[in-house]
């Protein structure tokens, strides 16, 4: 099984770019797991992984923070439902938001500690931390051990 993969990523394009890497990749019932700290880069990547999924770099991509899951049907036909957990306090409260269905498509779930028991066990996880400067990220990837190369 591969071990994880660290990338340095110098500025919001970079995060782009990877978020267009991993685009391609993506399955029904996958889950992209987004860790790290307020300001980390978390709303960034999955803003420019939709954009690279619609194929769409305007496409308009709120923030869930306050309603908590955005859904997209893409022209691809893929569904992907992007989850910001942060004012959760555990996995209760996913039903009410649909979680069961929303695992048929894709999910992108920002604070996935608050999963609990419901945390996808082969779930690809990227872990934000900042880099250095305002825009650099240390981007760390682990999981998917079939697809997760394709990234480095």
């Amino acid at each position: 099984m591969p071990g994880p993969i660290t990338l340095t990523l110098p500025d919001l394009e970079a995060t782009g770019r990877l978020a267009g890497r991993l685009a391609p990749l993506l399955r029904p019932g996958d889950a992209v797991l987004l860790e790290g700290p307020l300001g980390a880069g978390k709303s960034a990547f999955a803003r420019a992984l939709l954009r690279a999924l619609a194929g769409d770099p305007a496409l308009e991509v709120p923030s869930p923070s306050f309603t908590l899951v955005q859904s997209y049907e893409l022209p691809s036909g893929l569904e992907v439902h992007h989850f910001d957990l942060y004012r959760l306090s555990g996995p209760a409260d996913l039903t009410e938001l649909g979680w069961d269905e929303a695992r048929r498509g894709v999910v992108l779930v920002e604070w996935p500690e608050r999963l609990g028991h419901l945390r996808p066990a082969q779930a690809l996880m990227l872990t934000l931390a900042p880099g250095g400067t305002e825009e650099a990220r240390i981007a760390t990837l682990e999981g998917w051990p079939d697809r997760i190369q394709e990234l480095a």
